[in-house]
């Protein structure tokens, strides 16, 4: 290694630096990793949901009754099957009396959960998970325990057994539709399936709200309870609320499941996807009509969600509140 000279003072010379490292730089490991860690999922997106979802357009357009691989070219006239079908077009009215019925329901009880959640002093973190816990039931195992077990038709089943001690008759909950009983049946599994996670979401909001402010309403004069709820709460959780009736409205268009074990049978109360289903997987397989449907409910999904975002001004900056 050679040396220099200063005022008699042997030093090492300056290290040559590599110009390898000097090219790479910093940032390519960055890069590195960056797609390290999304590759995966961006790989796997691209096969389970964006090629699902451009072979769906593909067939809407074909001939496609029990094969994925058509050959004729029909157009629009998958479109026009559906939009006409009386199946379908009752299955949109069972979505909007669905809909009416578990997202004002869902958003109260889980901001009602959240707000004695977050008032608890101690064992919170107990509550919290008790009231989570649903979040990870399985749908069709919490339909059956409701049909088979709460909902039963007979006298053995919970809610006939309560109704029996104050001398009500047996009710055939999921047998008729009129009396719409079943609604009670889907409506309550629902809720307890997903009031969980969105109270999370909602407590998540209410622990991030700055105290200053609940102090200066005090000094103003606005009293604990409903007026503090009204005024200072409440519009504090206006983003998280406009967030939530988003994805319970997109929930709601998705309902499948329930509607599917506890109705399997049943040729009324049917959501959208289940009239897919059987347009698409039942005994004519006609996958383009099932397709064209998909269409039209995920383009119905996407005008839904933007006028309410609109309508509620999700993702609108703070200065234009």
């Amino acid at each position: 290694m050679s040396t220099t000279t200063t005022r008699g003072v042997a030093s090492p010379a300056p290290a040559k630096v590599s110009k390898d490292r000097s090219r790479r730089g910093p940032g390519a490991s960055s890069t590195l990793n960056f797609w390290l860690f999304t590759g995966p999922f961006l790989i796997g997106l691209v096969i389970f949901v964006f090629v699902p979802i451009g072979w769906s357009v593909w067939l809407s357009f074909f001939e496609a009754r029990f094969t994925v691989t058509p050959s004729e070219f029909v157009g629009f006239e998958n479109y026009r099957q559906i939009l006409t079908d009386t199946d379908f077009r009752n299955s949109l009215v069972t979505f909007t009396v669905f809909a009416a019925f578990i997202v004002p329901a869902t958003w109260a009880m889980s901001l009602g959960l959240a707000l004695l959640v977050n008032r608890l002093r101690f064992m919170r973190a107990f509550f919290r998970s008790v009231f989570f816990l649903p979040t990870a039931v399985s749908y069709v195992a919490a339909s059956l325990i409701w049909k088979m077990s709460l909902f039963n038709g007979v006298r053995f089943g919970l809610a006939n057994t309560v109704l029996g001690w104050f001398g009500i008759d047996n009710i055939a909950w999921l047998a008729v539709p009129d009396p719409p009983w079943y609604w009670l049946v889907i409506v309550t599994v629902r809720l307890w399936l997903q009031s969980g996670f969105y109270m999370i979401l909602f407590l998540a909001a209410l622990q991030n709200i700055p105290r200053e402010l609940y102090e200066a309403a005090a000094i103003d004069g606005a009293k604990p309870g409903w007026q503090t709820f009204r005024y200072v709460t409440l519009p504090q959780l206006r983003a998280t609320s406009t967030a939530v009736i988003l994805l319970l409205l997109i929930a709601a268009y998705q309902a499948f499941d329930e509607f599917f074990n506890l109705l399997a049978k049943a040729t009324w109360g049917q959501p959208p996807l289940v009239e897919l289903y059987k347009m698409a997987l039942g005994e004519n397989q006609n996958y383009g009509v099932g397709s064209a449907g998909a269409v039209v409910l995920t383009l119905l999904i996407c005008v839904v969600t933007l006028f309410q975002g609109k309508l509620m001004g999700f993702g609108r900056g703070e200065e234009s509140k």
